[in-house]
């Protein structure tokens, strides 16, 4: 529109099968700005729309008469809103003829937007012709709003759903490109000034920007965003954009958008090119501003999570002893330790084996919870395993003194815990059983049978039922897991624990065999630590 109220550059389609009527309605309208794209029949009309919707080029505007040769007006109309990218397109009617009332209710329960009888008046036609494309412009304004209002919804759920920085990187830069309409591309900056980067899915990938180019990135995003919160905006021009990062071996300008919920913090920047989007529009510019404000949200706590998540990883291994410190007289032990999937929890599980005044202890446990806190409370366990088995190591003992130890010092904590007491001379075998997965013996011949023991969980202070006993015979293997290994949403945990018995009892000989033979079955991404001790007795040289 234009100072004087004229809609300039609108394009108007007149259909009128009287070549007089279509000039002098053509003369009108070009008198008031509009671009005039005449047709003398309904089959005309429609062959024109579908050129101009291949090319991208709709009208603004169709005015219609109702009394075509080839089909009523009214049959035109309802043809052109039934195809979905024309139904926004706004019709008038106009007719020669004197019409009855119920003829003008025809065309707008076709779909028509407005009628006119001609002959009108200059100023009438050109009144209507603008209120049309007003309230098709509105209209059209609303649904893009609403449209675009979604994608950023959409996308805001996939950068929370982001299980690493990566992911969100990726989801973010997915959601940028959605929004804007062209290549996007979106970098979150780490604690120690590492980058996560992620690129929309329509570029197309020849090749990276190397090392060099990312270095480059993260010091131009962090210079950007130090000292400053909340999201802005800035035009970084080619020569200092590395190229290839929306086009393979293309240099473009690049608008960046910086958010950072706190100084110093964990920014995150959505890049879009400049040269593909000239004239961006601001309400596009405002709904990426709050895109990359989601998205920083979410970056910063999922990248504390993984510093604390490596902490208690570390901790957690640092006090697991390695394989050769297990080595203890009379029996062969191996364990296996795999943390979760990079993208869960880190958990408390362990594993232990102790020589004791009575034979050998070992134990698998898990604390409840999946935190840093879970892991600590892992290794106060541990350490009191260790105290208390120098005074008494019998199990269902040790059991209660380790609840009471939780009890005081956690109230609010609860754990599980295997533990089982070999003698290895005489293969003599005590069990105590705290809310755990119970021990799986593997006999000879491919036989396996859960210890029958069982007992409640670290923590509540309930009563210990006493230990339970079995003999190991010189083939036997005894095997200790945490239900990080068989686990699954959706399962339940006695097919597990079936599929669990029939694998091991199908496993190689050897404990080492076993172990691995388990973990190819069931130990692949798995959503919880896993924890694993087998045992046998060692053969004795003649």
């Amino acid at each position: 529109m234009d100072g004087s109220g004229r809609y300039t550059g609108t394009t108007v389609l007149v259909v009128d099968d009287v070549a007089a009527s279509r000039y002098a309605m053509g003369a009108v309208l070009r008198r008031a700005g509009h671009r005039v794209v005449p047709v003398a029949s309904a089959g005309e009309a429609l062959v024109e729309l579908d050129v101009r919707l291949r090319e991208g080029a709709l009208p603004d505007v169709a005015l219609v008469d109702v009394g075509l040769p080839d089909m009523t007006g009214y049959e035109l109309c309802r043809r052109v809103k039934a195809q979905p990218p024309m139904a926004a397109l706004p019709v008038v009617h106009f007719s020669a003829a004197a019409l009855a009332p119920g003829d003008r209710c025809r065309g707008l329960n076709a779909g028509g937007d407005a009628y006119l009888t001609m002959p009108a008046e200059p100023e009438e036609i050109q009144a209507v012709v603008r209120a049309a494309v007003r309230g098709a412009r509105r209209h059209t304004g609303a649904e893009s709003l609403v449209r675009r209002m979604t994608l950023l919804s959409e996308a805001t759920v996939a950068v929370q759903a982001a299980r690493c920085a990566r992911e969100l990187a990726e989801a973010a830069a997915e959601g940028a490109a959605r929004l804007t309409r062209t290549p996007s591309v979106a970098f979150v900056v780490g604690p120690d000034g590492e980058l996560y980067r992620g690129t929309s899915r329509d570029r197309s990938v020849l090749a990276l920007p190397d090392a060099t180019a990312h270095t480059a990135v993260a010091r131009l995003v962090t210079r950007l965003a130090e000292g400053r919160t909340g999201t802005h905006s800035t035009v970084v021009p080619a020569p200092l954009w590395p190229a290839g990062f929306f086009r393979p071996g293309t240099e473009d300008d690049a608008r960046l958008v910086v958010a950072q919920t706190r100084s110093n913090r964990t920014p995150v920047c959505l890049a879009t090119p400049v040269s593909r989007a000239p004239g961006t529009d601001p309400a596009d510019e405002a709904l990426l501003a709050r895109l990359a404000q989601n998205a920083a949200l979410a970056a910063e706590p999922l990248l504390m999570y993984q510093v604390e998540r490596h902490v208690a990883l570390t901790l957690q291994r640092s006090f697991l002893p390695p394989p050769e410190k297990l080595r203890l007289p009379g029996l062969e032990i191996v364990v296996r330790y795999v943390p979760a999937s990079r993208q869960t929890e880190i958990g408390g599980d362990f594993y232990a084996a102790l020589r004791t005044d009575a034979g050998v202890l070992t134990a698998v446990g898990d604390v409840a919870g999946h935190s840093l806190e879970a892991a600590t409370v892992m290794v106060e366990i541990r350490h009191a395993l260790r105290a208390y088995c120098v005074e008494d190591s019998d199990p269902r003992l040790l059991a209660a003194r380790l609840d009471r130890m939780l009890q005081h010092h956690h109230p609010d904590v609860t754990a599980t815990v295997c533990l089982v007491l070999v003698d290895p001379d005489s293969g003599r075998v005590r069990v105590a059983n705290a809310g755990h997965i119970p021990p799986l013996v593997v006999r000879d011949g491919n036989r396996a049978e859960y210890v029958r023991a069982a007992g409640p969980l670290l923590g509540l202070g309930l009563e210990r039922p006493p230990a339970t006993e079995l003999l190991l015979r010189p083939a036997d293997r005894l095997l200790m897991v945490t239900d990080g290994l068989i686990e699954t949403r959706g399962t339940d945990l006695a097919v597990s624990l079936a599929h669990l018995r029939k694998a091991a009892a199908g496993a190689p000989a050897g404990v080492g065999a076993l172990c691995d033979t388990l973990l190819d079955c069931f130990g692949h991404d798995r959503e919880d630590d896993i924890a694993m001790l087998a045992l046998r007795l060692a053969k004795r040289a003649d």
